[in-house]
């Protein structure tokens, strides 16, 4: 499970009032999951990090957060793709294809510049706004809007960009 800092746990244990995934099952063969850091997608991230002047390692900790690295990603609420763009973020930051990794980070991180020119590079605003969208950052009077989900993605961002930033601290 994840802890409200946003790391992870392993245990025997089920966790009481905790949501939990079983990573090895009774027959003790390993679920299949994503390296921490997968570097398939780093040259399009350096590209496009150029490009809009984004920190390189805040792109791949929102992709890390959002997809896990999965380019054909969707979520119940219809984000699509690496950097889970919903559908009219998609368009505004004309991206045609989002399960195209090229377009998908490009179109990902213009938004990331996009909302770190509006929230004048308060990361905390300008993650709150990627997950929940700037409206809801706004109408909290420039605030995290106080959302479990929101407040949990921008601790797990936070996390993946100081240990992208910095690997050998972890």
């Amino acid at each position: 499970y994840t802890d409200e800092d946003g790391v992870y746990h392993f245990t025997n244990m089920i966790p009481v009032g905790k949501k939990f995934h079983v990573v090895v099952h009774e027959d003790r063969k390993a679920i299949n999951f994503r390296p921490f850091n997968n570097n398939s997608y780093d040259k399009l991230i350096l590209q496009h990090s150029k490009s809009h002047g984004v920190d390189p390692s805040l792109i791949k900790a929102v992709m890390k957060a959002e997809s896990n690295f999965n380019p054909h990603a969707v979520s119940h609420k219809g984000a699509q793709g690496l950097m889970q763009l919903m559908p009219d973020t998609a368009r505004l930051m004309r991206v045609g294809n989002p399960f195209a990794p090229d377009e998908n980070i490009k179109g990902g991180t213009r938004y990331l510049k996009l909302l770190d020119d509006t929230f004048l590079g308060n990361l905390d605003l300008v993650l709150a706004a990627y997950n929940a969208g700037p409206q809801r950052v706004i109408d909290h009077r420039m605030n995290v809007p106080p959302i479990e989900e929101t407040r949990n993605f921008i601790r797990r961002v936070k996390f993946y960009y100081q240990r992208l930033k910095n690997p050998h601290d972890s």
